[in-house]
């Protein structure tokens, strides 16, 4: 009889774990965190997403232990910024998530950003140059590839109406390109869970926000494409102070030149608020500027406007 109950509890267990497991991104975020920011990870079957020498890869990173995820890779143009590559607005976008939504809601894949070698990039692309002349490491993008997920029927009027989980991920989605000013609406930049039961929502390409640069493709999303938006995000949005947006994302990434490595270390203060991109020859630093986080804040007090004359609603 104990035997009969410990095997119904062992299942009972397993089927909870099972219904309980994210399919989008099954393993812990902090577990994928470390391997995408580990320079032991090593880059696998890299493979251009678009055409040949597009600077954006899908990839493998495998780690000495035998774990094996599957990758975004995107290295930064020379000078660590241009127009659709933004590493420091991918990285910025990863972060602002979590100042009003939980881990279980995060509308941006596990991201980071990281130094190659030059020597083991150039495996990949025999004719890349390092991104600042000072040391020769190749600046790259690392996201996580999302599982089971379409770029098909992302934003639908009529299942709006009719599935209040997938209204209330449209509106986290919402508020999250609203806030950040998302501007560009190219085709696969936003996903929907192919599972019907967790209809979660991602925007995995975030290389064009936090201003007024738009996309030819569209830009719908910058906008407020629902008039109703859940009520526990927007009171969460309400709590946030200039003074967090500006801990979280005036300095994203920081890293100590040692010899030919970039080295990351904890972010401090930024070197020149008024750039996102700040080299000195022996710290880099990405992060939004003054003005970018100043935007932030001021699109929040419009959203707020919004719902406090009711021309926005809550659920």
């Amino acid at each position: 009889m104990q035997k009969k109950s410990y095997i119904f509890g062992l299942l009972l267990t397993l089927t909870v774990s099972l219904f309980a497991r994210d399919n989008n991104i099954p393993q812990p975020l902090s577990q994928i965190e470390k391997v995408l920011a580990s320079p032991a990870s090593q880059i696998k079957v890299p493979r251009s997403i678009r055409f040949k020498g597009d600077a954006a890869m899908r990839a493998m990173l495998t780690t000495p232990d035998n774990m094996i995820l599957r990758v975004k890779m995107k290295r930064a143009i020379e000078g660590g910024e241009a127009f659709n590559n933004q590493p420091r607005y991918e990285l910025a976008a990863y972060r602002f998530q979590g100042l009003f939504l939980d881990s279980a809601a995060f509308v941006v894949p596990p991201t980071c950003i990281r130094g190659i070698p030059l020597a083991r990039y150039q495996e990949i692309e025999p004719n890349i140059r390092p991104t600042f002349k000072e040391v020769n490491q190749v600046l790259c993008l690392f996201q996580y590839w999302l599982n089971e997920v379409t770029p098909d029927d992302v934003f639908d009027p009529q299942r709006l109406a009719d599935d209040s989980l997938y209204a209330r991920n449209v509106g986290n989605l919402n508020v999250f390109t609203f806030l950040i000013r998302h501007g560009d609406n190219n085709f696969g930049n936003f996903l929907i869970s192919s599972d019907s039961a967790n209809p979660r929502l991602f925007a995995v390409d975030n290389g064009i926000a936090f201003g007024n640069i738009m996309s030819e493709r569209g830009y719908e999303w910058r906008n407020l494409r629902v008039k109703r938006l859940p009520e526990a995000v927007v009171e969460r949005v309400r709590a946030i102070s200039p003074g967090q947006i500006e801990a979280q994302l005036a300095v994203v990434a920081e890293f100590k030149v040692e010899g030919d490595s970039l080295v990351p270390v904890e972010p401090g203060l930024p070197l020149d608020p008024e750039r996102g991109v700040r080299f000195d020859g022996s710290v880099l630093q990405l992060g939004l500027t003054a003005g970018e986080i100043r935007g932030i804040y001021e699109r929040r007090e419009e959203l707020l406007k919004l719902v406090d004359e009711g021309k926005v609603t809550l659920f």
